[in-house]
């Protein structure tokens, strides 16, 4: 068996053995690991029109609520996995979860967005080291593939649980006291996580573990910072302003470096030859386009309600019931369609119904409160999501042999993390900056008054239409409100479109790129996704051969 970070480990003992020592208590302690480490990944996106009212944020600075997690995800999740390889993941998940601790203490008490962004980095980290951690260690202490499929199952049940459940979380203590509430919640779970660690788990460790790639560690964590960095602020801050640009181009050089750092690496995070099969390098497009599709449509989705509408928390949650509950309840109807169809056709049609279910959100009507026209999309983007989480890590499995497996899987879930972490930076570039425009060419014929024409033209340059949006009515530039409200429509309406399409992109490329390609396996091995289970965007998974 090879885990996603590419270690070997042995298959351990026949189906007849007895079940090893610990293996209920690791179970328990790995599923609340997992729980958490999601729990602090979703909790925020319920939140986003409270931070925005409390904490007075504009658009680009919502974005970064959810960057500054995924960022830090990305950049560090593979370093982690081998850091628990070499010292152990008893110690690795003790402390990611001690950094939720840490992280979600800040957010709780932050005093402005910027200690939010600092939290939710820290958050980020700890659920960096949570998420192989809590894997590799479960799956050190299962006998056989069979045994361990159906503990990776439950695993993954409990991610799925955290990022179906967070927003209610969220919703519920922000309608009975204050946000920040349910990230005092999140610190208790967490602690509950380290006494459940120490308590009935032992040590686990990797006698053949990989090496650290420091120089590529680097280049790919600042070029990525600096890129996204630029993405995000460049619709507020003007794609022409010299911190953007310098942000942009030294980003690219950076991640330029990477690529040479890699060439030459004994260790890397990427193995670039892989790339020069094809059915690989396309499971690999796809990770990336397909989950910024899925992620930039539950970004889309949080913004539209939360600081757009205005709607409360609680109802707030109810679309990502829809959008993130199928991954759950569908587990084992994915699990065995994956044995029985290939996972690239569940992969396209995954996407077929992202597409039609971004699509469908372009017709949603930004003055209409009803929910009621969520559902049909949602549900469709949920349930394409569910077919893809899995079928996109089988799909590049399949394609490599199984001595490359190890390392397949780990890119790939890089890749996927990558795609999450680009969804609302490209959600929001988008459709803030179609919304300002929009915003910005309206305004002069909107016959306002004098005193409301200015005051709104300046709060817009500061902070964007949805500045002007959220402004008390009867205040300088509330007048402009109906207009921001429009123009905000507008922009993530192109959003939705820009989701849609990236996922019909995906579709095509699975369906296209995988004629004529077969499989790496022999008769006698299971399918690639024997093991592999449906879990969040970005977690790793378990690749048994």
């Amino acid at each position: 068996m090879t885990l996603n970070n590419g270690t070997a480990t042995s298959q351990g003992p026949t189906a007849g053995a007895a079940r090893k020592p610990g293996y209920a208590g690791t179970l328990a302690a790995t599923s609340c690991a997992v729980f958490v480490a999601q729990v602090a990944n979703a909790l925020p996106a319920s939140l986003n029109g409270l931070f925005q009212e409390d904490l007075n944020t504009h658009g680009s600075q919502l974005t970064w609520i959810t960057s500054a997690f995924m960022i830090a995800v990305v950049c560090f999740e593979f370093t982690f996995g081998v850091l628990g390889d070499r010292l152990g993941r008893k110690k690795l998940i003790t402390a990611g979860a001690a950094l939720i601790v840490i992280g979600s203490a800040v957010a709780a008490v932050a005093p402005s967005v910027h200690v939010l962004w600092v939290g939710a980095a820290i958050n980020g980290l700890g659920a960096g080291a949570l998420f192989p951690g809590s894997l590799t260690m479960l799956a050190s202490v299962t006998r056989n593939s069979r045994e361990r499929a159906h503990a990776v199952a439950l695993w993954s049940g409990f991610l799925s649980a955290g990022a179906a459940l967070s927003p209610l979380l969220g919703g519920a203590f922000a309608k009975v006291g204050s946000w920040r509430g349910s990230f005092w919640v999140l610190v208790a779970l967490a602690l509950l996580s380290m006494v459940l660690t120490l308590s009935l788990t032992s040590e686990s460790k990797s006698a053949k573990g990989r090496e650290f790639d420091v120089p590529g560690q680097i280049t790919f964590a600042i070029g990525l910072i600096l890129v996204l960095y630029a993405a995000v602020e460049g619709p507020e801050a003007g794609w022409t302003t010299l911190p953007v640009i310098l942000a942009g181009m030294l980003g690219l050089c950076f991640l330029a470096g990477f690529v040479l750092v890699e060439v030459g690496a004994e260790s890397p995070i990427f193995d670039l030859t892989l790339f020069r099969n094809r059915a690989f390098t396309v499971s690999s497009v796809v990770a990336v386009i397909g989950m910024l599709a899925f992620l930039g449509a539950c970004f889309a989705t949080s913004m539209w309600l939360g600081p757009i509408q205005h709607q409360d928390p609680l109802r707030v949650a109810v679309p990502f019931l829809l959008l993130q509950g199928p991954a759950f309840v569908l587990i084992p109807v994915v699990s065995r369609l994956l044995h029985r169809i290939s996972p690239a056709w569940l992969l396209t049609s995954g996407f077929v119904l992202m597409a039609v279910g971004c699509l469908l959100c372009t017709r949603l009507d930004v003055t209409d409160l009803d929910l009621s026209a969520f559902v049909v999309p949602d549900l469709l983007i949920g349930i394409g999501f569910a077919l893809c989480v899995s079928s996109v890590t089988a799909v590049a499995l399949d394609s490599v042999p199984p001595q490359l497996a190890g390392m397949a899987s780990a890119t790939t879930n890089m890749l996927r993390d990558l795609g999450f972490a680009l969804g609302p930076v490209v959600v929001g570039a988008v459709a803030l900056s179609k919304a300002a425009t929009a915003f910005s060419s309206g305004l002069g014929g909107a016959g306002l008054p004098a005193e409301h024409l200015g005051a709104a033209r300046g709060i817009a340059a500061e902070g964007g239409p949805i500045a002007v949006n959220s402004l008390p009515p009867g205040t300088p530039g509330s007048a402009a409100h109906d207009l921001a409200l429009d123009a905000l429509g507008s922009g993530f309406s192109n959003a939705f479109l820009i989701c849609g399409a990236a996922a019909a992109v995906a579709a095509v490329l699975t369906s296209v790129g995988m004629i004529g390609l077969r499989p790496h396996r022999s008769p006698a091995q299971p399918p690639a996704a024997e093991s592999s289970a449906t879990e969040r965007g970005g977690a790793p998974e378990i690749a048994a051969r």
